[in-house]
This record gives structure tokens, C-alpha cells and sequence, in this order.
């Protein structure tokens, strides 16, 4: 077979793989079910879905969605999980810390989820290889990145001898990051104080704490609590002139200097193939949890402008996004 006639022949089978479900007729039913509210997801969620229409699969042709949302209301996951296991629906799609809740709840319906944490050090896995029971998808942890943030502080902030360390002790995953930052500190001759912050109450200790030694920066990784309280450690490290950096695209959006890490868009466009090759029969035992394999930069240009700060040049013309 010469090369073009390959081709060919791999690109007719591909399309042909992916009109399964179309060429079939089948309705497949899958559940949407994260804790978080539906406006703080609807741009990865039109993501995903563009995914699956690459994939064949049109929503009220071949595809039913059944969308729930906790309401940022934890304690509702399980109830909603239940009603998606009655309807019943082929396959779960799970977001964000409702994981951990469906994965204790062990159902017998097949799940894919996109997940912030560590899987392994949550207990979803045995290795990132080895997904356990019905239950698979990808990872945004990307620990390593915490010393390239660091590195940024550093050459953005001058004099930086001592950055806060901001995160949840509870997030599957963090002790890993708070290591990777503390050595990278070490080597960078940064001294650091870490402040566990898992509820309200910790927060605001650490707040506390940070008005009797005030930071030069704040290193805060990035989960659902950081997410939800993200204005209020803004605005607290602002009145004290630290820039905040992290690893998610909507801090630097609400004010951090910058962030840099995992780009989002990207997990859940791969989420729509992990539905797709499930769907078409694939065990979730059998494809391996994935970890981001494409990164983004956000620079608050504005925020920097308020802290008298120059980030440097190469950070800014690599970047994904400028705030000005």
C-alpha cells in the first residue's frame, strides 16, 4: 500500500470510528455532576461539548444530557449522583471535588472525570496507569509547576527574600506541591511560611498572621476552596503589596500578577474522548488517567501597574493572555 492510499485508509477509519454511535442509531444518556455552579463552568463545559460533536455526538439526536449542579453545596453530589444512577444514564461525567464523593459512593455505573487533586494520593487509583474500578479521566495536578511560579516572584519582585505559601492541606495532592515549592525556595534563597487554609476559619488566621508579618508575595495553589475565596486573599495581599501568582487562569483574572499552569480548555476537550472511547466499550480500568500535556500563562498587567512591578519581558511575550 503506497502512502497516500495509508492515509487514506487511516483517516476513513478514524471518521468511521467516530460516527459509531450516529451510524448505529442508539441514544447514548450521560450524566454532567459537579458541586460547583453552572455559571463558574459554562466556558469549559461549551468546550466539552464542541468535543463531542467532533466526535459524532449530537445533544437530542444520539446524545442525552442530564446537567447537575451541587450549587457549591457539597452534601448534594451524592443525592444527584443517585438520580443519574435511576434515570438511569450509560456513563457519568464528574467534575471537581463531587469525584471524591462519587468514587466512596462506588457505584456500577462507568465514570470519566476531570479532577484537580492528585487521583493516586486520592485513592482513585493505584498509579496513574492503573485507574481503580469504574472510574477514569484526567488530572490538572502538575506539581513541578509550582517552581517555575516561584522563579517568576522572584525575578518580577525586587529584593524577594520571603513568599507565603497559601493551600489547602486537604486537597489530594498539595503536600506534593507544598515540596516542590519549599525546595525550589530553598534553592532560590527564599524563605517561606505555608498557611493551610481548608476552611474559613484557617483563612482567616492565616490573614491574621500575614498582618503581623506581611509577605513580599503569595504563592497560592490552586483548588475549589482558592477558587471561591480567590477575591478575599486578592484584595488581603494587595493592602499589604504582595502579588499573588497561581496555577489557574481566573486568578490572574481576579487580580493576581499572574498565573501559570495547566491549560484547562485543553482537559476538557480530551474529556470528550474519554466519553467517546467508554461509550464505544472501553473499560475505565483501561485507559490510563492523563495529566495536562499543554500550559498556559495569564499576566495582570494592571495588577502590576498597582504594585509598581515590571514582570519580565519573556514572560509577557510568551503569554497566553494580557490583562491590561
Amino acid at each position: 500500500m503506497d502512502r497516500r492510499a495509508f492515509l487514506s485508509s487511516s483517516i476513513f477509519l478514524a471518521l468511521a470510528s467516530r460516527n459509531v454511535a450516529r451510524a448505529a442509531g442508539k441514544v447514548f444518556r450521560i450524566g454532567w455532576l459537579t458541586a460547583q455552579r453552572e455559571a463558574s463552568l459554562a466556558p469549559f463545559l461549551e468546550v466539552f461539548r464542541t468535543g463531542l460533536r467532533e466526535l459524532g455526538y449530537r445533544e437530542n439526536e444520539n446524545l442525552e444530557v442530564t446537567y447537575c449542579y451541587g450549587d457549591d453545596d457539597l452534601a448534594r453530589v451524592a443525592p444527584l449522583a443517585a438520580s443519574l444512577v435511576r434515570k438511569p444514564v450509560d456513563l457519568m461525567v464528574v467534575q471537581g471535588a463531587a469525584v471524591a464523593v462519587v468514587s466512596e459512593l462506588k457505584l456500577s455505573t462507568p465514570t470519566v472525570y476531570v479532577f484537580s487533586g492528585d487521583p493516586v494520593v486520592a485513592g482513585f487509583a493505584s498509579s496513574l496507569a492503573r485507574p481503580r474500578a469504574n472510574m477514569t479521566g484526567l488530572t490538572f495536578m502538575a506539581a513541578e509547576l509550582n517552581a517555575k511560579r516561584l522563579e517568576i516572584l522572584r525575578d518580577t519582585v525586587p529584593g524577594l527574600q520571603r513568599v507565603a505559601i497559601v493551600g489547602n492541606p486537604e486537597h489530594p495532592g498539595s503536600q506534593i506541591e507544598r515540596a516542590y515549592a519549599e525546595d525550589t525556595a530553598k534553592k532560590l534563597r527564599l524563605a517561606t511560611d505555608f498557611f493551610a487554609t481548608a476552611n474559613q476559619d484557617q483563612l482567616a488566621a492565616a490573614f491574621a498572621a500575614m498582618d503581623s508579618k506581611p509577605p513580599q508575595a503569595i504563592s497560592l495553589f490552586a483548588d475549589g476552596f482558592a477558587i471561591q475565596y480567590r477575591s478575599r486573599i486578592i484584595e488581603h495581599a494587595m493592602k499589604h503589596r504582595a502579588p499573588v501568582i497561581s496555577g489557574w487562569p481566573v486568578f490572574a483574572r481576579s487580580g493576581a500578577l499572574c498565573t501559570y499552569g495547566p491549560k484547562l480548555s485543553d482537559s476538557y476537550l480530551r474529556l470528550a474522548s474519554y466519553v467517546d472511547r467508554v461509550l464505544r466499550g472501553t473499560a475505565p480500568s483501561e485507559l490510563p488517567i492523563e495529566r495536562p500535556t499543554k500550559f498556559e500563562t495569564v499576566v495582570n498587567l494592571k495588577t502590576a501597574k498597582m504594585l509598581g512591578l515590571s514582570l519580565p519581558d519573556s514572560i509577557i511575550a510568551s503569554a497566553d493572555e494580557v490583562i491590561e
